[in-house]
């Protein structure tokens, strides 16, 4: 209790608080971009923007406005270098590189895998988990700059399509949607597949479901179906 009344302990939470809510602010500015191209510029930047903020919070020695302009100014370069990346394809080529060929033509480029300074045991791991298990199979493959390995099969490892097998190839007639979660009707689900809540009891009804607070989860299928889960099913 006697922390409490102590002076350094509430610096300490508005310090913390402050750092937290400019974390999720920055997250949500530079995140999209973080996550669905996580190159090791932008990984490094992650790791930098994070380590500031703990800075902030917890090393009362640090002067909150240094820390604080030290964190908006590193963010304020990630996004300039974004942009400049975006505009300029020689930025993006110095500061993310570009893919390396490692297989071509069904042939290892030992001097591309040198280069990406990776041992041939890193290229069959993330050949294996793709469920490529020799080398053979592989027409092309290529280290991507986020780090992970694009695969071109030889045709004749290609599974075959719907075409190949002259099978249906139309359309469905929904995308599979959550429903219900947890008891609970997801509506902004519903209106966007212009469906209604008396269509979803209507489907429940059908399998002997008169409450929705009975499901777990439902799951609107491609053929109009819908999948239920029930409560009382639980493991």
């Amino acid at each position: 209790m006697k922390n409490l009344f102590d002076i350094h302990f509430w610096e300490m939470i508005i310090r913390t608080t402050v750092s937290f809510a400019t974390l999720l602010l920055l997250a949500r500015i530079l995140g999209k971009k973080q996550l669905s191209q996580l190159t090791f510029f932008h990984y490094i930047t992650g790791i930098t923007i994070g380590s500031i903020a703990s800075e902030i919070a917890a090393q009362k020695e640090t002067p909150f406005i240094d820390g604080y302009i030290a964190l908006i100014w590193w963010a304020i370069l990630t996004l300039v270098m974004s942009y400049i990346t975006l505009k300029s394809t020689k930025a993006r080529t110095l500061v993310d590189d570009n893919p390396t060929i490692v297989i071509k033509d069904g042939e290892i480029s030992v001097k591309s895998i040198k280069k990406a300074r990776l041992h041939m045991d890193d290229v069959l791991m993330m050949l294996r988990e793709q469920s490529i298990f020799s080398i053979q199979d592989v027409h092309y493959a290529v280290l991507e700059t986020n780090g992970k390995l694009s695969v071109f099969k030889k045709v004749a490892q290609q599974e075959a399509t719907k075409l190949d097998v002259k099978a249906d190839v139309s359309l469905p007639t929904y995308m599979p949607s959550e429903i219900i979660s947890d008891g609970v009707i997801v509506y902004k689900n519903l209106e966007e597949l212009d469906l209604t809540e008396e269509w979803v009891m209507k489907k429940l009804r059908k399998q002997g479901i008169d409450s929705v607070e009975e499901v777990y989860y439902a799951q609107l299928q491609t053929n109009g179906s819908l999948y239920v889960s029930l409560r009382k099913n639980g493991i």
